[in-house]
């Protein structure tokens, strides 16, 4: 009995050698949760009997834990490698099966999508056509589609007309300088994003002291029809605009280069008319030209953002997380995977930052939650304990030797 008692003894402490090993070979492994291995005593009977008179059979490995204690967290400088600050695991697909992970080491493959060293798929709320994210879930994929012109509707000129500045009665020429007093120039887009300067010009009209102004346009240096009556702004006594009464012009624009027919607004709300030297302080269009993709960055939300070389930027999805009421009951997979089981209960899946799930560090990795010194006293324990049962049987052994000895 004593020589089983030992032998289920030694078999304990190499288990829980096992796991120590498994521990310490898992160091320098992202996202990776300790493991402790756990025994219970075995006895002799099943029947109740009284405690004085039962007789241990030894130990016996009852369960392995994990703790999900937070590792310390690491920057990559890599834009797609995620830690987790807090609880929670990154959703992880196959395409066939659902995995679970702390290891958030992601990278785009050839199609697109974010994945994991293993080509498992990094899960997400998908945008919809506007970039806002909906509640579907669906692989992470980064478009590498340019981004869509736009052509500009609204050009704001804010600026400071000389009010000591003598009107002038030349008709207006884009070549005589000496026909208007000031000019503002900006680049535009067309529909096809293509790149046009739009030129205002500022003449004060008769007579002085009137606070008229008369406005011309030009496009791409070519002087633009005038309207009947001309485009004329004025101004009060104070400085401010007056007229037109929502301060703005719209000019008619057409390409010659496929582009659609182009409504642009003229917003002279921010002028003013002081005696001081002309000045611009705002000159601001809303169009852009087409965009190539720069870069994804991915934010403490789960939002990956996709930015542009027009300095526009879109939403490609937000990055699934989940959690469990019984994280211990997951199942063990490879490449630092977790799998849901019976044990665990289904997942609570949400966007980072939200119920129980913690947020994302983009750029950084969660390192190995193992305690060195604690794993190699734990080493010296279990080695100590195999030691001990090995003695153990070594005795049983030598007394059984001495049994069959007696004649």
């Amino acid at each position: 009995m004593s020589f089983k008692v030992a032998l289920s003894g030694i078999n304990a402490a190499s288990s829980d050698l096992d796991v120590i090993s498994n521990n310490l070979a898992n160091l320098s492994t992202t996202g990776y949760k300790t493991s402790r291995a756990e025994f219970a005593s075995l006895v002799g009977s099943s029947q109740a009997v009284a405690s004085g008179t039962v007789q241990g059979r030894g130990a016996q490995l009852s369960n392995v834990s994990r703790s999900f204690a937070q590792g310390n967290t690491d920057t990559t400088g890599n834009s797609l490698d995620l830690a987790i600050e807090g609880s929670g695991f990154l959703v992880m697909s196959d395409g066939g099966a659902t995995s679970y992970t702390r290891n958030g080491a992601l990278l785009v493959d050839k199609s697109g999508f974010v994945v994991n060293s293993a080509g498992h798929r990094a899960q997400a709320f998908q945008p919809d056509s506007f970039g806002n994210i909906t509640s579907n879930i669906g692989d992470l994929q980064i478009s590498t589609a340019d981004s869509a012109p736009q052509a500009t509707a609204t050009l704001t000129i804010g600026a400071n007309l000389d009010a000591t500045e003598t009107a002038i009665s030349p008709s207006f020429s884009i070549s005589d300088s000496t026909s208007y007093h000031s000019t503002a120039s900006a680049t535009i887009f067309d529909s096809l994003g293509v790149e046009h300067v739009f030129s205002s010009f500022f003449t004060k009209a008769l007579p002085d002291g009137s606070g008229n102004w008369e406005v011309n346009g030009a496009l791409d240096g070519v002087e633009l029809p005038q309207t009947i009556p001309s485009r004329v702004i004025n101004f009060d006594n104070a400085g401010g605009l007056t007229l037109p009464a929502n301060g703005q012009f719209t000019y008619a624009l057409t390409h010659g280069n496929g582009a659609a027919p182009q409504n642009l607004v003229i917003d002279l709300n921010q002028f003013t008319q002081f005696g001081s030297p002309f000045s611009i302080n705002k000159l601001d269009q809303n169009g852009y030209t087409t965009g190539r993709l720069v870069d994804v960055t991915i934010g403490s939300d789960g939002v990956a953002l996709a930015r542009f070389s027009n300095g526009q930027t879109r939403a490609q999805g937000q990055v699934a997380m989940a959690n469990f009421a019984n994280p211990q009951g997951l199942a063990e997979g490879s490449f630092s995977s977790w799998v849901e089981t019976s044990d665990s209960g289904s997942p609570l899946i949400g966007a980072p930052g939200t119920a129980s799930l913690g947020l994302l560090q983009s750029g950084a990795l969660e390192s190995s939650n193992v305690d060195v010194t604690e794993m190699l006293v734990n080493l010296i324990t279990a080695q100590r304990n195999f030691q001990a049962n090995a003695k153990t049987i070594e005795t049983t052994d030598s007394l059984t030797q001495t049994i069959m000895n007696i004649r």
